[in-house]
Protein backbone atom coordinates (compact mmCIF):
# COMPACT_ATOMS: atom_id res chain seq x y z
CA UNK A 1 0.00 0.00 0.00
CA UNK A 2 1.60 2.98 -0.93
CA UNK A 3 1.01 7.01 0.09
CA UNK A 4 2.57 6.61 3.50
CA UNK A 5 0.09 3.43 4.96
CA UNK A 6 1.24 0.04 5.41
CA UNK A 7 -0.89 -2.80 5.37
CA UNK A 8 -0.65 -5.58 7.93
CA UNK A 9 -2.28 -8.72 7.78
CA UNK A 10 -2.30 -11.49 10.75
CA UNK A 11 -2.53 -11.75 14.33
CA UNK A 12 0.99 -11.74 15.45
CA UNK A 13 1.70 -9.05 12.69
CA UNK A 14 -0.70 -6.47 13.83
CA UNK A 15 -0.12 -7.40 17.59
CA UNK A 16 3.60 -6.06 17.26
CA UNK A 17 2.53 -3.43 15.24
CA UNK A 18 0.27 -2.32 18.16
CA UNK A 19 3.19 -3.09 21.06
CA UNK A 20 5.40 -1.47 18.60
CA UNK A 21 3.38 1.87 19.38
CA UNK A 22 2.65 2.22 15.31
CA UNK A 23 -0.34 4.28 14.70
CA UNK A 24 -3.17 2.78 13.84
CA UNK A 25 -5.26 4.29 10.58
CA UNK A 26 -8.08 1.52 10.50
CA UNK A 27 -8.63 -1.86 10.38
CA UNK A 28 -10.86 -4.45 8.79
CA UNK A 29 -12.19 -7.38 11.16
CA UNK A 30 -14.29 -10.59 10.16
CA UNK A 31 -15.56 -13.16 12.56
CA UNK A 32 -12.96 -15.63 11.86
CA UNK A 33 -10.49 -13.53 14.09
CA UNK A 34 -12.06 -14.59 17.45
CA UNK A 35 -11.39 -18.32 16.51
CA UNK A 36 -8.25 -18.34 18.60
CA UNK A 37 -7.63 -16.72 22.11
CA UNK A 38 -4.80 -14.42 20.44
CA UNK A 39 -6.61 -13.10 17.89
CA UNK A 40 -10.20 -11.99 20.42
CA UNK A 41 -7.70 -10.14 22.63
CA UNK A 42 -6.80 -8.52 19.14
CA UNK A 43 -10.40 -7.76 18.66
CA UNK A 44 -11.16 -5.97 21.74
CA UNK A 45 -7.73 -4.37 20.79
CA UNK A 46 -8.80 -3.20 17.52
CA UNK A 47 -12.21 -1.80 18.40
CA UNK A 48 -11.06 1.18 20.06
CA UNK A 49 -9.40 2.26 16.97
CA UNK A 50 -11.63 3.10 13.55
CA UNK A 51 -12.48 -0.96 12.73
CA UNK A 52 -14.65 -1.79 10.25
CA UNK A 53 -16.62 -5.51 10.78
CA UNK A 54 -16.84 -7.62 7.48
CA UNK A 55 -18.13 -11.61 6.79
CA UNK A 56 -14.84 -13.68 6.31
CA UNK A 57 -15.06 -14.27 2.58
CA UNK A 58 -15.14 -10.07 2.38
CA UNK A 59 -12.02 -10.19 4.36
CA UNK A 60 -10.94 -13.09 2.07
CA UNK A 61 -11.40 -10.86 -0.74
CA UNK A 62 -8.97 -8.57 0.82
CA UNK A 63 -6.27 -10.56 1.61
CA UNK A 64 -2.72 -11.21 0.11
CA UNK A 65 -2.75 -14.38 1.69
CA UNK A 66 -3.56 -17.74 1.35
CA UNK A 67 -5.33 -18.50 5.10
CA UNK A 68 -6.42 -15.23 5.95
CA UNK A 69 -6.67 -14.45 10.35
CA UNK A 70 -9.54 -12.00 9.82
CA UNK A 71 -7.83 -8.79 10.43
CA UNK A 72 -5.99 -6.38 8.28
CA UNK A 73 -4.75 -3.04 9.50
CA UNK A 74 -2.99 -0.16 7.96
CA UNK A 75 -0.68 1.78 10.14
CA UNK A 76 0.99 5.25 8.79
CA UNK A 77 4.28 4.46 7.40
CA UNK A 78 7.19 5.41 10.06
CA UNK A 79 9.49 8.00 8.89
CA UNK A 80 13.32 8.04 9.51
CA UNK A 81 16.55 9.68 8.18
CA UNK A 82 20.36 8.98 8.82
CA UNK A 83 20.75 11.84 11.09
CA UNK A 84 19.11 9.81 13.89
CA UNK A 85 21.87 6.77 13.81
CA UNK A 86 23.52 6.54 16.25
CA UNK A 87 27.17 7.19 16.91
CA UNK A 88 27.61 3.90 18.67
CA UNK A 89 25.14 2.09 16.06
CA UNK A 90 24.86 -1.57 14.92
CA UNK A 91 23.52 -1.15 11.75
CA UNK A 92 22.30 -3.64 9.03
CA UNK A 93 22.54 -2.14 5.29
CA UNK A 94 20.04 -3.67 2.93
CA UNK A 95 21.60 -3.58 -0.87
CA UNK A 96 19.21 -3.91 -3.96
CA UNK A 97 17.91 -7.42 -1.87
CA UNK A 98 15.22 -7.85 -4.45
CA UNK A 99 13.14 -11.30 -2.39
CA UNK A 100 10.23 -9.67 0.14
CA UNK A 101 11.22 -12.37 2.35
CA UNK A 102 14.95 -11.83 2.73
CA UNK A 103 14.36 -8.35 3.39
CA UNK A 104 11.64 -8.93 6.23
CA UNK A 105 13.36 -11.93 7.66
CA UNK A 106 16.64 -9.76 7.61
CA UNK A 107 14.68 -7.24 9.88
CA UNK A 108 13.17 -9.51 12.27
CA UNK A 109 16.97 -10.70 12.98
CA UNK A 110 17.51 -7.19 13.14
CA UNK A 111 15.29 -6.34 16.29
CA UNK A 112 16.52 -9.46 17.72
CA UNK A 113 19.46 -9.31 17.77
CA UNK A 114 19.94 -5.75 19.55
CA UNK A 115 20.56 -3.85 16.32
CA UNK A 116 19.98 0.24 15.93
CA UNK A 117 18.78 0.65 12.40
CA UNK A 118 18.20 -1.21 8.95
CA UNK A 119 19.57 1.28 5.74
CA UNK A 120 17.59 0.41 2.46
CA UNK A 121 19.44 1.10 -0.27
CA UNK A 122 18.26 2.18 -3.95
CA UNK A 123 17.07 -1.15 -5.27
CA UNK A 124 16.15 -2.71 -2.48
CA UNK A 125 12.28 -3.64 -2.58
CA UNK A 126 10.13 -1.91 -0.60
CA UNK A 127 10.56 -3.02 3.07
CA UNK A 128 6.78 -1.97 3.80
CA UNK A 129 5.58 -3.66 0.82
CA UNK A 130 3.00 -6.50 2.11
CA UNK A 131 5.34 -9.48 1.71
CA UNK A 132 8.24 -7.95 3.91
CA UNK A 133 6.39 -6.96 6.37
CA UNK A 134 4.18 -9.95 6.81
CA UNK A 135 8.10 -12.27 6.83
CA UNK A 136 9.07 -9.84 9.46
CA UNK A 137 5.85 -11.24 11.16
CA UNK A 138 5.50 -6.40 12.47
CA UNK A 139 9.03 -6.50 13.51
CA UNK A 140 9.45 -3.76 11.08
CA UNK A 141 8.31 -1.00 13.21
CA UNK A 142 10.68 -1.90 15.97
CA UNK A 143 13.33 0.09 14.57
CA UNK A 144 14.18 2.76 12.13
CA UNK A 145 14.36 1.95 8.05
CA UNK A 146 15.78 4.64 6.28
CA UNK A 147 15.77 4.31 2.69
CA UNK A 148 18.76 6.23 0.99
CA UNK A 149 22.38 5.73 -1.65
CA UNK A 150 25.13 3.91 -1.19
CA UNK A 151 27.33 6.93 -1.21
CA UNK A 152 25.20 8.91 1.67
CA UNK A 153 25.53 5.30 3.54
CA UNK A 154 29.26 5.42 3.41
CA UNK A 155 29.64 9.64 4.21
CA UNK A 156 27.59 9.02 7.24
CA UNK A 157 29.06 6.09 8.65
CA UNK A 158 32.34 7.79 7.83
CA UNK A 159 31.60 11.05 9.96
CA UNK A 160 30.25 8.77 12.74
CA UNK A 161 33.16 5.96 12.82
CA UNK A 162 31.22 3.47 12.11
CA UNK A 163 33.04 0.24 10.20
CA UNK A 164 31.50 -1.02 7.30
CA UNK A 165 31.68 -5.02 6.66
CA UNK A 166 30.82 -6.46 4.03
CA UNK A 167 29.45 -9.74 3.43
CA UNK A 168 30.53 -12.40 0.69
CA UNK A 169 29.87 -15.84 0.03
CA UNK A 170 33.54 -16.85 0.78
CA UNK A 171 36.37 -14.41 2.54
CA UNK A 172 39.34 -14.69 3.95
CA UNK A 173 38.43 -13.97 7.47
CA UNK A 174 35.28 -14.82 9.14
CA UNK A 175 34.16 -12.24 11.22
CA UNK A 176 36.45 -9.64 12.05
CA UNK A 177 37.25 -8.52 16.07
CA UNK A 178 33.74 -7.95 16.87
CA UNK A 179 33.58 -4.66 16.81
CA UNK A 180 31.08 -2.46 19.17
CA UNK A 181 30.17 -0.73 16.21
CA UNK A 182 29.30 -1.71 12.16
CA UNK A 183 27.30 -1.59 9.49
CA UNK A 184 26.92 -4.65 7.89
CA UNK A 185 26.04 -4.29 4.48
CA UNK A 186 24.28 -7.55 3.01
CA UNK A 187 24.11 -7.50 -0.84
CA UNK A 188 21.51 -8.85 -4.29
CA UNK A 189 20.70 -12.58 -3.92
CA UNK A 190 22.24 -12.40 -7.66
CA UNK A 191 25.24 -9.55 -7.53
CA UNK A 192 26.17 -8.96 -4.09
CA UNK A 193 27.53 -6.11 -2.97
CA UNK A 194 28.14 -3.25 -4.60
CA UNK A 195 31.52 -2.08 -6.32
CA UNK A 196 30.94 1.21 -4.53
CA UNK A 197 30.66 -0.44 -0.95
CA UNK A 198 32.86 -3.32 -1.34
CA UNK A 199 35.35 -0.02 -2.13
CA UNK A 200 34.63 1.65 1.09
CA UNK A 201 38.14 -0.06 2.91
CA UNK A 202 35.61 -2.27 5.51
CA UNK A 203 36.49 -5.83 5.98
CA UNK A 204 34.80 -8.72 4.07
CA UNK A 205 33.60 -11.22 6.00
CA UNK A 206 31.68 -14.70 5.61
CA UNK A 207 29.75 -17.17 7.42
CA UNK A 208 32.37 -20.30 7.24
CA UNK A 209 30.49 -24.26 6.10
CA UNK A 210 32.07 -27.13 6.72
CA UNK A 211 29.34 -29.19 4.60
CA UNK A 212 29.42 -29.18 0.93
CA UNK A 213 26.61 -26.46 -0.01
CA UNK A 214 28.13 -23.57 -1.86
CA UNK A 215 26.24 -20.60 -0.19
CA UNK A 216 23.64 -19.91 1.99
CA UNK A 217 20.17 -17.91 1.28
CA UNK A 218 20.96 -13.95 2.54
CA UNK A 219 18.37 -13.91 4.93
CA UNK A 220 20.19 -17.13 6.55
CA UNK A 221 23.94 -15.97 6.17
CA UNK A 222 23.30 -12.04 7.15
CA UNK A 223 21.00 -13.30 10.50
CA UNK A 224 24.37 -15.71 11.51
CA UNK A 225 26.43 -12.61 11.00
CA UNK A 226 24.62 -10.22 12.57
CA UNK A 227 24.23 -12.75 15.34
CA UNK A 228 27.93 -13.50 15.92
CA UNK A 229 28.46 -9.55 15.67
CA UNK A 230 26.25 -8.60 17.73
CA UNK A 231 28.33 -10.52 20.93
CA UNK A 232 30.83 -8.06 20.46
CA UNK A 233 30.56 -5.19 23.58
CA UNK A 234 29.33 -2.06 23.35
Amino acid sequence: MREGLVSVEGVRAVTEALDAAAVLSFSVLSPRLSGTDAGAALAVRLRHFDATEVLDRALDELSDTDHAQGVISVFQEPVHTLAEIPSAGRILILDAIQDPGNVGTLVRSAVAFGLDAVLSLDGTVDPWGSKAVRASAGMMFRLPIVPCRAGEVVDALSRLGIPILVAAAHAEALVVDRPAAFGLVVGNEGAGVRDELRASGGAVVSVRMSGPAESLNVGIAGSILMHELAQGDR
